[in-house]
């Protein structure tokens, strides 16, 4: 037997013979046949009970995306091209939480119900650093079952997981695992560096994209987002974006379509040893503080940056700067570790910096953070 795809449908392809000959009757075989009794229906675990008890609650909570694409063909015609993928209902306003690469560009966005009922949607907003989008349906209340939020910062690798989502566009599909790894990195097709990902053995497969990741209690702990696979199926690798990173920036989405980036209002380098030898600092890793944006943040804090350009190659480095360690105790020593310190605050915080000045003394000193304005 063999298995194709067509579409949405799956198709069962007989390698043998469909047509089956009758044999001869054997010699001394009964006039009649009793079917063995039935066991009795062996009684469930614990573990599967809690499945079949999350998939009941939350699978009427998770949506089918369709998009449509307009592009171009070889012979420069415009076709429409369509995508499919997953997302979570959050409250009963009809918001939905799904990835951005799931409807990015497209010109139309369609949600199709447990119940089969298909509805248009708008996209509210994006927040390409974290591949997260908001779209929303005007639905009959009747209709909107929320999958209830959950936290992420107290997620420990090996905890049960369950996954809810449209593989191959086989609508409502389970699959559970444990959490792999906590912390993990992934660049995108596009260059972005995401950040803090859950990585989970739950089987995640093309359509899988936008949907929840469940804890034992059926929260939403994660939004499924990309798949490790040399072959593009499943191979055990699945990376999901933790909730609490779609927590911080929802209110962003839903009221202004983009999210409000916290900003230090400087130009910056990392460290390195080389940089540093060449710079004559006295500290090897830090986050070299180039130039202070004019009545930005870092200026207004008092944060000096370089004031004695130096030609390195093609590169001119204005030396003299302020070096920052660490901001509220975190270490900023590469541009990761800075740029995970800032996902976890919003304008207006107010945080602390420890800096080494050019002449190697120390001194913590307060920020109130800005928000971050376009082309930076």
């Amino acid at each position: 037997m063999r298995v194709r795809a067509v579409g949405n449908v799956v198709i069962l392809v007989l390698l043998s013979s469909l047509a089956v000959q009758a044999q001869p009757e054997a010699e001394g075989r009964p006039a009649t046949y009793t079917l063995p009794s039935a066991a009795a229906p062996a009684p469930l675990s614990d573990w599967e009970r809690n499945n079949i008890d999350i998939y009941d609650r939350a699978s009427p909570g998770v949506v089918h995306i369709s998009s449509v694409t307009l592009r171009w063909d070889f012979f420069y015609n415009v076709v429409p091209s369509e995508g499919t993928g997953s997302g979570a209902i959050i409250d009963g306003d009809g918001h939905i939480l799904t990835n951005l690469h799931v409807i990015q560009q497209a010109q139309t966005v369609f949600v199709t119900m447990a119940d089969k009922a298909r509805f248009r949607a708008t996209v509210v907003g994006a927040d390409p650093g974290a591949d997260l989008a908001v779209l929303r349906i005007r639905a009959p209340a009747d209709k909107l079952r929320p999958i209830p939020m959950g936290t992420s910062g107290a997620l420990k690798v090996g905890q049960k997981v369950l996954a809810i989502g449209n593989p191959f566009g086989l609508e409502r599909t389970l699959t559970t695992g444990i959490i792999s790894s906590l912390g993990r990195s992934l660049k995108t097709e596009q260059g972005r560096l995401m950040e803090n990902l859950i990585q989970t053995d739950a089987a995640i497969n093309p359509g899988n994209s936008g949907g929840p990741l469940l804890n034992s209690s059926g929260q939403l702990i994660g939004v499924n987002t990309a798949i490790f696979s040399p072959s593009g199926g499943s191979v055990g690798i699945g990376f999901a974006v933790p909730v609490d990173r779609a927590r911080r920036v929802l209110p962003d989405l839903v009221t202004a379509g983009k999210v409000r980036h916290a900003w230090l209002g400087f130009q910056w380098l990392p460290l390195s040893t080389d940089l540093a030898t060449v710079l004559k600092l006295p500290i090897e890793r830090g986050i070299l503080v180039v130039e202070t944006i004019p009545d930005g943040p870092a200026e207004e804090a008092g944060i000096r940056g370089g004031n004695q350009p130096i030609v390195l190659g093609n590169l001119i480095v204005a030396s003299g700067g302020d070096v920052v360690t660490a901001i509220d105790g975190a270490p900023v020593g590469t541009a990761e570790q800075l740029l995970a310190v800032l996902q976890q605050h919003r304008p207006q915080d107010k945080v602390m910096l420890d800096i080494v000045h050019a002449d190697g003394t120390s001194a913590r000193m307060p920020l109130v953070l800005g928000e971050q304005p376009a082309g930076y």
